[in-house]
């Protein structure tokens, strides 16, 4: 049995692309450093040092889209892509777990 197939991704720009992109990059990184969900400091440390590089290219890519004229978020577009994206479970590793 195959699992259920995946809503098609919404249509982006490229810029759009490259931003949700880079922003779930960061959030996997965030993820690794939460304290509450860490492992140990070693991993916490590699993920901060890997954080800074990906910040960076999520300001390009937000200055990328501000240069060509891209200057408003379609928020309801973009809520789509990280779902589709699996953003949810992605940034629930971000927050603190349940008591």
């Amino acid at each position: 049995m195959l699992p259920p197939e995946l809503p098609p991704l919404p249509a982006l720009t490229r810029a759009e692309g490259e931003l949700i992109d880079r922003y779930l990059e960061a959030v996997d990184l965030l993820g690794r450093i939460n304290p509450a969900q860490s492992r140990d400091t070693y991993h916490g440390l590699r993920a901060a040092q890997a954080l800074v590089r990906k910040a960076a290219e999520l300001r390009d890519a937000l200055t990328l889209m501000h240069q060509r004229g891209e200057t408003e978020l379609h928020g309801d577009t973009l809520a789509r892509a990280l779902r589709v994206l699996d953003g949810e479970r992605r940034t629930a590793r971000v927050a603190l777990p349940p008591d």
